[in-house]
């Protein structure tokens, strides 16, 4: 139960309804963190642009990292419902059980190269408080690993929008019981 009430279908804005009304009809509810997105119109939708631009939408880098980094962003941050909810959605962008669970496990226990795994990595140390200290050095030998600019730049802001709404889901107990 959130620390706070959430509107429900009826009382949100009608912009607002008019994204909830396919996942009502698909799913028969509407998720904790979309109700309390749905309290603020501009926060719904600055929130609502980011996943509909890199993490639904494809892009320079494959669904699989995304969604390694949604759920090892989420796991780091004891944000269980955002576990929770992205194990559903990796498995519908194609993510296998066993690798969703080798995700969960943490980046040594993967069955990946090495390069994606110093790319999790880093993503791993990008959402720390000490952040400040990832030099130049660190990300020249991402790229001299292969990974591109414009890809780790990606990388970066996937994490950084899980620590947003790891942030909001864990400050406002959604999915606490």
């Amino acid at each position: 139960m959130a620390y706070i009430k959430l509107p429900e279908f009826e009382e949100m804005d009608p912009q607002i309804q008019e994204k909830a009304r396919p996942i009502l009809e698909k799913t028969g509810k509407l998720g904790e963190i979309f109700k309390l997105l749905a309290i603020r119109k501009d926060i719904y939708e600055a929130t609502d642009t980011m996943v509909q631009s890199y993490l639904l939408k494809e892009t320079e880098l494959p669904y699989s990292i995304k969604e390694s980094i949604a759920l090892l962003i989420s796991k780091e941050n004891s944000c269980k419902m955002c576990v929770d909810v992205h194990k559903g959605i990796a498995k519908m962008l194609g993510m296998q059980e066993e690798e969703i669970e080798e995700v969960l496990k943490g980046v040594d226990a993967m069955n990946v190269d090495e390069k994606t795994k110093a790319l999790l990595n880093f993503c791993i140390r990008a959402s720390k408080k000490d952040n400040y200290k990832i030099t130049k050095e660190d990300i020249e030998r991402l790229k001299d690993m292969g990974w591109s600019e414009s890809q780790i730049l990606e990388a970066v802001a996937i994490t950084g929008y899980f620590n947003y709404i790891n942030t909001l889901s864990n400050v406002f107990g959604l999915s606490e019981g």
